[in-house]
C-alpha cells in the first residue's frame, strides 16, 4: 500500500500546488486541450474546430490559464491576420505521463 501524503491544514488548502493542480485539471476543457496539444502545436483555430462543443470565449480563457500556470506557451507570427499557435511547455509535456497513466487507471476501473 502506498504512502499518502500528509494533508494540509484547512488555511493552506487554497495555496496548495496540490490543489491547485487538481482544479485546473478538473476544469471541462483542460484536459481536451493538454491531450490536443500533446500531439503537436496548434492554432487557435484547430483547437476550436478539434474540441465539439467549446466555444471561443472558454476555450480562450482555457488557454489562458494554461498560459498563466506555465504549462502552454503561445507564439504569435507576424503574419496578416496574425496567427498564433499554441504548444505545450516542457512542464506541460511532463504532466502528459501522469495523465496518460491516470486515464489507463480510468479505463481499467471504470
Amino acid at each position: 500500500m502506498s504512502v499518502l501524503a500528509t494533508p494540509v491544514p484547512a488555511r493552506e488548502y487554497d495555496s496548495c500546488p496540490v490543489t491547485r493542480a487538481v482544479h485546473r485539471l478538473g476544469e471541462k476543457w483542460t484536459l481536451l486541450v493538454i491531450m490536443l496539444l500533446g500531439k503537436r502545436p496548434h492554432r487557435y483555430n484547430e483547437l476550436h474546430r478539434g474540441i465539439e462543443g467549446i466555444s471561443q470565449r472558454i476555450l480562450t480563457r482555457t488557454v489562458r490559464l494554461l498560459e498563466a500556470d506555465g504549462l502552454v506557451s503561445r507564439t504569435v507570427h507576424p503574419t496578416v491576420p496574425p496567427q498564433v499557435e499554441y504548444r505545450l511547455t516542457p512542464a506541460g509535456e511532463s504532466l502528459l505521463v501522469p495523465l496518460n497513466a491516470l486515464a489507463g487507471w480510468a479505463v481499467e476501473h471504470y
